[in-house]
């Protein structure tokens, strides 16, 4: 079946899913892209030393059949109203797919660094240019705008690893695909991946006119291109609802199913900053600052660059961080939020206010990506003095992961046709704490707008059905009206900002020395 455009179903409502690490969140969304309700289920994340971090894809199935369960409670006639179902999801996982649609092992999430020495090794070589062999770089750069992380985050390495440790999943496997291309085939059948994920894998070209699986690429790591799924737009109509996936679901079968979107395209969608140039944030277990801009950008030495997106393969520059509210459910965590029932929206609501001999905090607890590409990075506090306790270990968290934004961000404004007036768009669920939306305007020198903070990914992915329903034009044009769903707003306390900017005056020295420090360690080993 090809993709479909156009109206072609007369339901009033779209369920949209967003796939997180830590669970999905589910929603019923009307023509005004309003949710009408919500919920959210969580999944377990197996975690394990030397990098190890996987997910089983039926957790997300179920949770995502016991979330429409839900919505149905608050809106009973929910399966009749329903003219599509769209899914967003995080990024950078790989699930190998039997013949028989089924997952043959679990996935390798985008947390999994187990293949990072494999990374290096695929990208390393004489001579070479901040880790990369400069012939492979270049290659690689000229066709896909980009190249494999070193930090074994990108599936390409996972592919490797795969193929190396465990040989006989690898022999049967009959498509890698992505957290959202399972869930796709899962509900439809129809093994496809949409383009972000292509662009991940390293094994895509992105030049224009040329959008598709690479040969050349695929030549360069070892991969065949026959256990990778077509491509198709995420704004696609890809298929329906099987009459088992329905009877999972509670929906009825024959559903319009959309090709779905990265949490990033979701996120970029559901900030309503759709024009080329304007740049939102998004905070959640990760962070990253994105835009879409019109043609591709790269940043070699910052380790960024505009990925091709699954909506018309227009590019979306990707800024992303390993670490923002991870870092700051550790803080909470270690000074007794563990005992409590806190949540990252109020947890600093009462840690007082900032003084000059706070501890400095670099949020590394999962190494980095942008600007220094480096997994052997590590969490530092600096600075602890015998007086020091939770209230400053809270702010210190804070102002790092804040500052750790600020370092990205100084790198990413830069870039020609950069947007700089105005306010900046924030979203995710870190969005939703007062205390760091302000520290982060502060850290920025920007004013904030925070829109619909924790759902924005779900009304994204609502937002490509929007054609298909005969709700707007376009995607962008359904997705820019969400510019509008402001929440709140932070403006700069210039006093703090100006505290601020002395702290990452010092934060830096710190920061370049423990980078020195990691490499050396890394060196030794």
């Amino acid at each position: 079946m090809q993709g479909v455009h156009g109206p072609l179903t007369t339901g009033d409502l779209v369920i949209a899913a967003d796939f997180g690490t830590s669970g999905v969140k589910v929603g019923a969304v009307d023509r005004d892209l309003t949710l009408r309700a919500r919920v959210v289920e969580t999944y377990p994340l197996d975690l394990g030393p030397g990098g190890h971090a996987e997910q089983a894809p039926a957790d997300w199935w179920w949770a995502l059949a016991r979330a429409i369960a839900r919505l149905t409670d608050e809106i009973p006639d929910l399966p009749q109203r329903a003219g599509a179902l769209s899914f967003g999801s995080q990024i950078c996982g790989v699930v190998c797919v039997g013949e028989d649609g089924a997952p043959l092992r679990p996935c390798l999430t985008w947390l999994d660094k187990r293949a990072a020495p494999l990374g290096r090794a695929l990208v390393g070589g004489a001579p070479q240019v901040h880790g990369y062999q400069i012939g492979k770089l270049l290659r690689w750069l000229r066709i896909a705008n980009g190249a494999p992380a070193k930090n074994g985050m990108d599936p390409t390495a996972k592919f490797l690893w795969i193929k190396r440790e465990e040989p006989e999943v690898f022999a049967r496997t009959r498509w890698f695909m992505d957290v959202k291309d399972w869930l796709v085939l899962r509900a439809t059948g129809r093994p496809i991946t949409t383009a972000e994920s292509a662009n991940l894998t390293w094994l895509m070209d992105t030049r224009r006119g040329r959008e598709g699986w690479s040969p050349r690429l695929a030549a360069m790591t070892g991969i065949p291109l026959d256990k990778l799924p077509e491509i198709a737009d995420g704004a696609d109509v890809v298929g329906t609802l099987t009459t088992g996936a329905a009877a999972d679901l509670g929906l009825p079968a024959g559903l319009p199913v959309m090709g779905g979107v990265s949490d990033v395209t979701a996120a970029a969608l559901g900030s309503g900053e759709v024009e080329d140039g304007a740049l939102h944030i998004c905070i959640a277990t990760s962070a990253w600052i994105s835009g879409f801009f019109p043609n591709r950008r790269l940043n070699v030495p910052a380790s960024y660059a505009t990925i091709t997106s699954s909506v018309g393969f227009r590019p979306l520059l990707i800024a992303s961080q390993e670490n923002a509210g991870s870092a700051l459910e550790w803080a909470v965590k270690m000074t007794g939020g563990a005992e409590t029932t806190e949540t990252l929206a109020t947890a600093f609501a009462q840690v007082g206010e900032a003084r000059p001999n706070d501890p400095y905090f670099l949020p590394w607890l999962a190494g980095e990506r942008v600007p220094v590409d480096d997994d052997a990075l590590r969490g530092v506090l600096h600075g602890l003095r015998l007086h020091h306790g939770p209230p400053e270990i809270r702010r210190a968290a804070i102002e790092g992961v804040a500052l750790n934004i600020r370092w990205a961000y100084s790198k990413v404004a830069r870039e020609k046709g950069v947007r700089l007036e105005g306010p900046i768009s924030m979203v995710g669920g870190v969005a939703a704490n007062p205390r760091f939306a302000q520290t982060l305007a502060d850290a920025l020198h920007r004013p904030l707008r925070v829109g619909e903070a924790r759902h924005a990914g779900v009304l994204g992915a609502a937002a490509l059905a929007a054609p298909v329903l005969g709700w707007s034009a376009t995607v962008w044009e359904a997705a820019a009206r969400l510019r509008g769903k402001t929440t709140a707003t932070y403006t700069p306390d210039p006093d703090r900002a100006a505290a601020l900017d002395a702290r990452n005056a010092q934060l830096a020295v710190i920061r370049r020395n423990a980078i020195r420090s990691f490499s050396r360690t890394r060196t030794r080993s």
